[in-house]
């Protein structure tokens, strides 16, 4: 076996053990001590760079550490073989490189407390590395306290932490947990067992350069970070879309809250401006009287100028008619008296006239008297003839007047009686009269009842046919029942207005509408029984409370409410009888309820918020408020109110049943009375033909007794009137001559009296021509005076209405200036605007938007208010909740976007990292694969390393992957701790290790006897590689513990072997002579012959 040629450190005197370098020939046995000491040249200088690569163990100093009391080890730059026996302390060596290079205890895979590593029996332990630096060696030395189980750190005999020695180790790129650096005795399986994962990070961290680790942890750190951003995009996006849909369901909610909003806005806008515009129009209008009034006063002025030179003229015409009608005025006094002596004149010949013609008609009665008068005794005498021979032929007249005066009296009585049955006739016909008439009253009235009831009855049995069939029933069979039973509420029921029904079917259901109403449970149970079980209709029954309701008082006097609108309770609008009015107030609070109008609904809020009523009404709605248990709120909710469909007709059964009796009265009372006009007119039938009879005698008897006496009469009236007739003679020629001489006499005047007649008519006629003319001239200066009149009365007129025009604009300009001043502060109140204030430039451009007429504002105020009354049910709460996810929304959009950018940045890192990592990680996996199949190929085996991943991104998934095979007859196998036997695996982690040393960084390496499992062809080969690669220039340091060795291996210059021992008879430190065996050495080697 060949030896080192150099010594590679000196070791200390004083070290109870050692380690040399082993030669076969030159092992001395020695006491149980260890000991290890190199056999090679001089040393070199510890601060030279030399052979040494900065960070490689110089020096290793042991003091009870493991099996060693005092140990110190100065291994070479290069391969370094450590050969000693099982138990010997090879590994305690490697603990000792772990462990003061700042190892984990656990990694050695033997104990997990670092006070496990300090020798039995002692308290302390210490363990020295000095590692090699240009700039000065560094001493790393770690004092272990087996009682704290702590550890003391120095750096250069300093005392410092285990951090800061941590730092000046990874300076160093020494990695004592990596197992492609450091592959203690005890983790050698576990090499096999590193999943591709960790076998790469491994190798990032032995041999890549320093930010390729950094870099790949900087991507996983990214792609993880970029997963949770994913994963925080994600959910945040799925959280957003969940909030949008949910805002979105309650979206319309608050478009209608928030228009509601914009109408009760813009109402508040209109009324702001409607002052304005209502003082604008009276300023306008105060404009304009004004100018009106300064115009009706320029008019009043013309006016009065304008009427000077009328009446003046007026005047000068009223003195000329004046001297007109004077003339005229005389004229007719002329005209008057000569008119008067043609009327004498005119009289006195009419009276001449009028004698002639008496003295003619006097002679002419004369003359036809005399005629008359003959004619008048020729019949007197003939009549008096007729009556004598008539006298003659009648007998004697009896003695009548006893049974004339007898038949007088029975006609009396007769007449009497007569009297009395036909008043009692007449008296009962009145009577009958009047009872038709109450009796067609009635029966008017029944009609009409009917009729409604029809009309009610009909649409029970359209709607309810069950319901009307069992009221059919019951009418037929009311005497089933004790207790009075009512039909169904919507028959009972009796509107006092119609128009009221609407409230009242609204209010109560229709199931009790159509309810029959009992006094009685018993009642009610035999009129379900058949009704419902044996008949099968579907009917509803209530029984009144037993306690009347019908007249309980409400709460709240009515009075109370008006001022809100209320004009009733709902009880007050109908009548219905006791029990189902107490039922209804019991179920249903009616007298409870009121009912308002259209100012009830303009008012509502104050009417929820002031009265605290339950249920209301208005003029179209219902309104039903409740109290939140948890905010004490009032909550409010209104439905529209439907038409009424049954209680629009009224009938009031009670009635109907009081006017049915009455006409059975009125009937029986007709009835008595038509048997008393029968019985009368039989009476007065009677009566009439006796009187009949009893005048017919009587007549007779009156007859027979005045004849005789008549015709005597008679005879001597007339013979009495033609004596007379005869004395009264007359000389009809003597009349006629006297006539005639008076007539002349009489024509002789007339004639005289003509002619006077005649002139006077003439001068009449000539004053009347020139009345004519003055009277014309008149009445042209009379026509003029009235024109010039009507004229001045015209323009008086005028001036007067024009006056009196002024007087009124002028008290309208003052009205409208009062009002304008009232308008302008009510305005000002309304912007809450102070005295000097303008209006504010918000309401200017508001103001311009809005219309400019009040009908305009009014009817737009009137749209708007409807419209936003039409926004009911409305929860702020809604809104608020939108808001608040709208801004919640708004956030997690922002959110969103920030965490996409965020994203994209760590994507672009990623990007730009991968980079950076990747391909240099190829370019080195490449290296690596070339080398660890050369090796491979050198032993008739194959293998090869790839980059595995099965996703190109998850980069905390990337992994190396060996994969081996060492027959030909097989295929490349992954290499597991199960597919290949332990030697295959000790060989395939050694070569492994082996394509590391020549890219390896690090400083060192430590392999502990990974040969142990390996076939001899195997371990040969490998330990030829071992020594031609770790032998190389520039290459690491490499630490390479077995317990034994193949014969005749090859070995290099370069190796450095260090022989433990540990015995009984190890020379004692002191008394080692490294110089002494090194000459005996020599001398043993040039003693030998040469071969």
């Amino acid at each position: 076996m060949a030896t080192p040629s150099r010594k590679t450190s000196t070791p200390s005197p004083l070290a109870p053990k050692r380690a040399f370098p082993r030669d076969p020939s030159s092992e001395v046995p020695n006491k149980r001590k260890s000991s290890a000491t190199p056999a090679a040249p001089p040393p070199l200088p510890l601060r030279s760079s030399g052979p040494f690569v900065e960070g490689s163990i110089v020096r290793i100093a042991m003091e009870n550490f493991l099996t060693y009391d005092i140990c110190e080890v100065s291994p070479g730059p290069h391969l370094n073989m450590i050969i000693g026996a099982n138990g010997t302390g090879k590994s305690s060596i490697v603990c000792a490189i772990c462990l003061g290079l700042a190892g984990k205890p656990a990694f050695m895979g033997r104990a997990d407390k670092v006070g496990f590593f300090v020798k039995r029996g002692c308290s302390k332990g210490m363990v020295e590395i000095e590692l090699f630096r240009t700039s000065g060696n560094l001493v790393i030395t770690r004092e272990i306290d087996v009682a704290k189980n702590q550890s003391f750190w120095f750096i250069n005999k300093k005392s410092t932490t285990q951090k800061v020695v941590e730092e000046q180790v990874a300076a160093l790129n020494i990695q004592v947990g990596n197992l492609c650096q450091f592959l203690p005795q005890d983790k050698v399986g576990e090499f096999a067992k590193l999943s591709k994962i960790e076998l790469l990070e491994a190798t990032e961290k032995s041999i890549g350069p320093p930010e390729m680790h950094k870099y790949h942890c900087e991507l996983k750190n990214f792609r993880e970070k970029e997963k949770q951003l994913e994963t925080s995009c994600k959910e945040k996006t799925e959280y957003l879309e969940k909030m949008i849909q949910r805002n979105e369901r309650y979206k319309q909610d608050v478009e209608r809250f928030y228009e509601r909003k914009r109408h009760l806005d813009l109402i508040e806008m209109l009324e702001a401006k409607r002052p304005w515009v209502e003082y604008e129009n009276v300023r306008q209008e105060y404009e304009e009287v004004k100018l009106a009034r300064d115009q009706a006063k320029d008019e009043v002025r013309k006016l009065k100028e304008g009427q000077i030179p009328i009446t003046r003229r007026i005047e000068e015409t009223e003195r000329q008619r004046h001297n007109l009608e004077a003339r005229i005025r005389e004229k007719a006094t002329d005209i008057k008296e000569t008119s008067q002596k043609c009327k004498q004149k005119q009289d006195v010949i009419e009276r001449k006239d009028k004698h002639i013609e008496e003295l003619q008609q006097a002679l002419t009665v004369k003359q036809n008297e005399e005629h008359d008068r003959q004619r008048r005794i020729s019949n007197t005498r003939k009549m008096i003839e007729d009556l004598q021979n008539e006298l003659k032929t009648k007998e004697n007249c009896e003695n009548l007047q006893p049974e004339i005066d007898a038949i007088t009296n029975d006609l009396r009585r007769v007449q009497d009686e007569k009297a009395l049955c036909e008043g009692e006739i007449i008296d009962k016909r009145r009577e009958r009269e009047t009872l038709e008439k109450e009796k067609k009253s009635v029966d008017d009235h029944i009609v009409r009842f009917d009729n409604l009831m029809n009309q009610k009855e009909d649409k029970l049995r359209q709607r309810y046919r069950d319901t009307y069939d069992a009221v059919l029933w019951l009418r037929n069979n009311r005497d089933k029942f004790k207790q009075r039973v009512f039909e169904p509420i919507m028959l009972t029921i009796n509107m006092k207005d119609n128009k009221n029904a609407k409230y009242i079917e609204n209010h109560i259901p229709s199931n009790d509408l159509r309810a029959f109403v009992f006094e009685s449970q018993e009642d009610m149970e035999v009129f379900l029984k058949e009704v419902r079980d044996h008949k099968k209709l579907r009917v509803n029954a209530v029984i009144a409370p037993k306690s009347s309701y019908a007249d309980k008082a409400p709460s709240r006097p009515l009075n109370e409410l008006k001022q809100y609108g209320f004009f009733s309770y709902l009880r007050e609008l109908f009548d219905a009888p006791d029990p189902v009015m107490s039922y209804l107030c019991c179920q249903y609070h009616i007298h409870e309820v009121p009912v308002g109008t259209e100012r009830t609904r303009e008012r509502i809020e104050r009417v929820i918020q002031e009265t605290r009523l339950k249920q209301i009404y208005t003029a179209e709605e219902k309104f039903v408020m409740k109290t939140s248990f948890y905010s004490n709120k009032v909550i409010s909710s209104n439905t529209s109110l439907k038409v009424a469909q049954f209680l629009t007709v009224t009938v009031d059964l009670e009635q109907r049943r009081h006017l049915e009796e009455q006409l059975k009265e009125i009937n029986r009372k007709l009835q008595a009375v038509e048997s008393g006009l029968i019985a009368l007119r039989e009476t007065n039938k009677h009566l009439e033909h006796k009187d009949n009879e009893l005048r017919q005698k009587k007549k007779e008897l009156l007859e027979r007794k005045t004849k005789k006496r008549q015709l005597e009469q008679k005879i001597s009236s007339k013979l009495g009137s033609l004596k007379l007739m005869e004395q009264d003679t007359c000389n009809l020629e003597e009349e006629e001559r006297k006539a005639s001489t008076k007539i002349k006499e009489i024509n002789v005047q007339k004639a005289k009296l003509v002619t006077e007649l005649t002139e006077l008519l003439k001068i009449c006629t000539s004053l009347h021509i020139q009345k004519v003319d003055l009277i014309l001239h008149n009445t042209t200066v009379i026509s003029e005076k009235n024109k010039l009149e009507s004229d001045y009365m015209a323009a008086a007129s005028q001036l007067r209405l024009t006056e009196q025009h002024f007087i009124e604009l002028d008290e309208s300009r003052q009205r409208l200036l009062q009002k304008c001043k009232e308008l302008m502060k009510r305005a000002r109140q309304v912007c809450n605007l102070g005295a000097e204030q303008t209006v504010p430039q918000e309401y200017q451009t508001a103001f311009q938007d809005l219309p400019n007429t009040l009908d305009e504002i009014d009817a737009l105020l009137t749209e708007e208010r409807s419209r936003a009354s039409c926004f009911t049910g409305l929860n702020p709460t809604v809104v608020e909740e939108y808001t608040k996810r709208e801004e919640e929304i708004e956030q997690l959009t922002e959110e969103l976007k920030i965490k996409k950018v965020e994203l994209d940045k760590y994507r672009e890192n990623i990007s730009q990292v991968k980079e950076r990592w990747l391909n240099p990680l190829k370019e080195l996996v490449e290296k690596i694969n070339e080398k660890f199949s050369n090796f491979f190929s050198s032993m008739q085996c194959a293998g090869e390393i790839d980059l595995h991943t099965e996703n190109e991104e998850d980069y905390d998934k990337y992994g190396i992957r060996i994969r081996v095979k060492f027959r030909s007859s097989t295929q490349l196998h992954e290499l597991t701790p199960h597919h290949q036997s332990g030697g295959e695996r000790s060989v395939s982690t050694m070569l492994y290790l082996m394509a590391l040393q020549e890219l390896n960084r690090c400083p060192f390496r430590v392999v502990d006897e990974i040969n142990q499992g390996m076939d001899p062809i195997n371990e040969r080969r490998v330990f030829e590689m071992v020594v031609n690669t770790a032998c190389k220039e520039n290459t690491s340091q490499y630490f390479f513990i077995t317990p034994k060795l193949l014969q005749n291996l090859p070995y290099n210059e370069k190796m450095t072997v260090l022989f433990v021992y540990n015995g009984p008879h190890m020379l004692e430190p002191n008394r080692w002579n490294l110089k002494a065996f090194q000459r005996r050495r020599r001398r043993i080697t040039f003693t030998q012959p040469s071969q």
